[in-house]
């Protein structure tokens, strides 16, 4: 008798799929000092993220900014369980990230622009059988996916190639089909259409606009690229120095100003969050 196990395994609709209270991370750093630096001398903390308060409908398209340094990609690695925060709650598709991290890790994919999760000596379709293996994805959904994606991001030409010869645009797709072939509810994209050029972003712009839209996954996003926003985004939540600036809808945001002069204040130290409470 086969038992049928569902993949992946559902989240209770009246909880977010992301959800933050007062979720915050501190570093410590220290130095060896004396004459031949053999005692260890702690400096003072690092606040890398500051107490943030986030819930992430399912479904919802979320585009996560701020300067270099603000705390986006120790947050996005707190919500994968790669970080244990210091501090706050924590739940990500129904599980705490640093204590379950196998288990939510076939809930979620990710995206990181500067770096591939690719294997970098073998050819494309080599990897994403890999990925077949260590996710455990059922065979036939395994091929319908990677027919899908391979249609709707052209990866034909080059699935026989070795990562390491493709293009930067032909690995970000591949990046991003290697992501997805395990149905994760939640995908996070840190800076998916860097050092790309016009027609790629725009095709990787329409994906994820599509892939949102037809299956209701959930995508955090952080970029430093405007039109990401514009073109993606129906929310943005922008933090600095580990803190959030700015919660809310696009159109509010860009209400009275262009969006790239709203981005440029924000990035510059302005919050718009309503501290009078």
């Amino acid at each position: 008798m086969t038992t049928t196990i569902p993949y992946p395994a559902t989240v209770p609709a009246a909880e977010p799929i992301i959800l933050a209270e007062g979720l915050t991370k501190i570093f410590s750093s220290s130095k060896r000092t004396g004459r031949f630096r053999r005692r260890e001398h702690e400096t003072a903390d690092f606040t890398a993220v500051d107490g943030i308060d986030l819930r992430v409908a399912e479904g919802e398209l979320v585009g996560y900014i701020g300067p270099n340094g603000a705390g986006k990609s120790t947050t996005i690695k707190m919500l994968t369980g790669i970080l244990t925060p210091t501090s706050g709650v924590l739940r990500v598709a129904g599980h705490e990230p640093q204590r379950e991290r196998v288990r939510l890790a076939r809930r979620i994919g990710v995206v990181f622009g500067q770096r591939t999760t690719l294997w970098w000596d073998l050819p494309l379709k080599d990897s994403f059988a890999l990925l077949q293996r260590l996710y455990k994805i059922p065979r036939e959904r395994y091929l319908a996916n990677l027919a899908h994606y391979t249609e709707a991001l052209d990866l034909g030409p080059f699935l026989d190639r070795p990562v390491r010869q493709l293009s930067l645009g032909q690995r970000m797709r591949g990046d991003i089909t290697a992501a997805l072939l395990h149905d994760p509810a939640i995908v996070y994209l840190d800076e998916p259409t860097i050092g790309l050029d016009i027609v790629s972003k725009h095709s990787v712009r329409e994906f994820l606009s599509d892939l949102n839209r037809r299956t209701g996954t959930t995508i955090l996003l952080t970029t430093h690229d405007v039109a990401d926003i514009e073109r993606l985004c129906s929310r943005v939540v922008a933090i600095d120095h580990g803190r959030v600036t700015y919660d809310g809808s696009l159109d509010e945001l860009r209400a009275d100003r262009d969006l790239e002069t709203v981005v440029r204040e924000l990035y510059l130290g302005r919050s718009l969050v309503d501290t009078t409470e």
